[in-house]
């Protein structure tokens, strides 16, 4: 029994943790709460899913656990979802014998062939599409594509139809935390896959209908710095470019200034900024920021899985003057950009745009202030007291400014924080324990194994030059302030 409320301990902890420490993260391996029924993977797998259901919705930040093969909790059998709730959320004092009593129903005998369940195939076109998407199955999708294109006035409905309607269910189920990163990326791949069959036929029709040639107007798109998700903003690139956009993508990671020059360089219309990940947003406030200091004047879209229509009138617009608008999806990406390119339709379009946005800011006013920040006077009364009238700081062996222009690469070798790495690589895990992890230890060996390959070539053949330039001076605390003396030892 001292067992059984341990998952609504966490839940509660990190709930608690979110509300009183805002900027703490809070991880944890999922895998633990399951580990009773090893042996039994889809009743294990049930109750991850529906554990970071619950732990997710709370503030949970990062779990170790196996995402790509989880299901997704609206799937799960609704008896074996109410049962394992019932054990996770501690709602019944016989959860645990209840799930007992059918676990062994999902359990899969040792030696038995797994017949792929195929009811999905006998349903219509649209939902075939659909449920490829969010299950990441593109074996049949060529397939289905071409028979949704058979059943469609353009090839293009078909992306704006049943494709899209699929994707939206991703981007749903993503933002409610029944689906996670590994698993969109899957539904990516199958959407890219129908979108590459497509694309033939939607060249084959412009010649046909002479509207080769015919823009509406010309869009910068890219994925802002810090971030390497491309997923949303690729398919909204085919949307509008379907619809006679010229888009320019820049890709991934780009630098803000790279956003600006280029919509210069190609006398753009539109700039549109996306981003997967959290630290994205602010990145985007600062696009916004630079684009209004540097006087443009372009309408800025918004879009992408951690973006909102409420982040974006209370963080983004008041940095910028000019239209700023949150796209929700591709779907509604061409009708926002032709309601910005048409003088006609620009003007009402952006007063209901405002409008909305205003609303948003007196709800948000009206909430008041939900930080509780103590006033300038305590936060300096409680200010670190290192004793330094007794201290004597030591003198650097060489103060003032120190350049490195050719640092050995071999020794920075031994320095590289691999952590970072793999989390790049979306293979969750601290190095070194990462190389023998249950989950993803294989691939995380092999990848090292290529890095390392890699880093020998780059030392050995002195691919990279190293350069370095940092300054030691003398410091002192003035109130607020801190006095650093740049004269040279001794002169200060």
């Amino acid at each position: 029994e001292e067992h059984d409320n341990y998952a609504v301990d966490f839940i509660e902890a990190t709930r608690i943790i979110k509300q009183t420490l805002p900027g703490c993260h809070v991880s944890g391996g999922v895998s633990n709460v399951s580990f009773s029924f090893r042996g039994n993977e889809p009743v294990r797998q049930a109750i991850h899913s529906v554990f970071l259901y619950h732990a997710i919705k709370a503030g949970m930040d990062m779990g170790i656990v196996n995402a790509g093969g989880m299901p997704i909790y609206d799937d799960l059998d609704p008896d074996l979802r109410e049962r394992v709730e019932d054990v996770i959320l501690n709602r019944r004092k016989d959860s645990t014998e209840r799930l007992l009593e059918i676990a062994e129903r999902y359990r899969g005998k040792k030696g038995e062939v797994q017949v792929e369940n195929l009811a999905w195939r006998e349903k219509d076109v649209r939902e075939r599409l659909s449920h490829a998407l969010v299950h990441g199955i593109d074996q049949y999708v060529e397939t289905d594509t071409e028979e949704a294109r058979q059943l469609s006035t353009r090839p293009l409905d078909v992306i704006e139809g049943p494709l899209m309607d699929g994707m939206n269910v991703v981007g749903d189920l993503f933002g409610a935390g029944k689906m996670f990163l590994p698993q969109v990326v899957k539904s990516a791949r199958v959407m890219k896959k129908a979108v590459a069959y497509l694309l033939p036929f939607i060249e084959a029709e412009k010649l046909r209908t002479g509207e080769v040639g015919k823009s509406n107007g010309k869009i910068i798109m890219a994925t802002v710095k810090g971030d390497v998700h491309d997923i949303g903003k690729n398919i909204v690139g085919v949307v509008l470019a379907c619809n006679n956009f010229d888009v320019v993508d820049l890709g991934v990671m780009v630098p803000t200034q790279k956003i600006l020059d280029s919509a210069r360089e190609h006398n753009a219309d539109l700039i549109g900024l996306s981003g997967l990940i959290t630290p994205s947003l602010e990145e985007m406030t600062h696009v916004a920021r630079e684009m209004q200091r540097q006087g443009m004047t372009l309408p800025l879209l918004i879009g992408g899985a951690t973006t909102s229509r409420a982040h974006t009138a209370l963080k983004i617009d008041p940095h910028y003057q000019s239209p700023t608008v949150w796209v929700k999806d591709a779907s509604r990406a061409v009708g926002v950009a032709q309601s910005l390119i048409s003088k006609d339709l620009r003007g009402p379009f952006m007063a209901a745009n405002d409008a909305d946005y205003a609303e948003i800011r007196e709800r948000h006013r009206n909430r008041g202030d939900a930080k509780r920040l103590v006033s300038l006077a305590k936060a300096r009364g409680q200010k670190f007291d290192g004793d330094w009238d007794t201290y004597t700081p030591p003198t650097p062996a060489q103060p003032g400014i120190t350049v490195f222009d050719d640092y050995p690469l071999a020794e920075l070798v031994e320095l590289i924080d691999w952590t970072p790495f793999f989390q790049a690589w979306e293979l969750a895990g601290r190095y070194p324990a990462i190389l023998t992890d249950e989950v993803v230890g294989k691939q995380a060996t092999e990848l090292f194994a290529d890095a390392q390959a890699m880093l020998k070539k780059i030392v050995a053949e002195k691919w990279l030059t190293a350069k370095a330039v940092f300054g030691l001076w003398p410091a002192n605390g003035h109130g607020d302030d801190v006095l650093v003396s740049l004269l040279p030892p001794g002169e200060g």
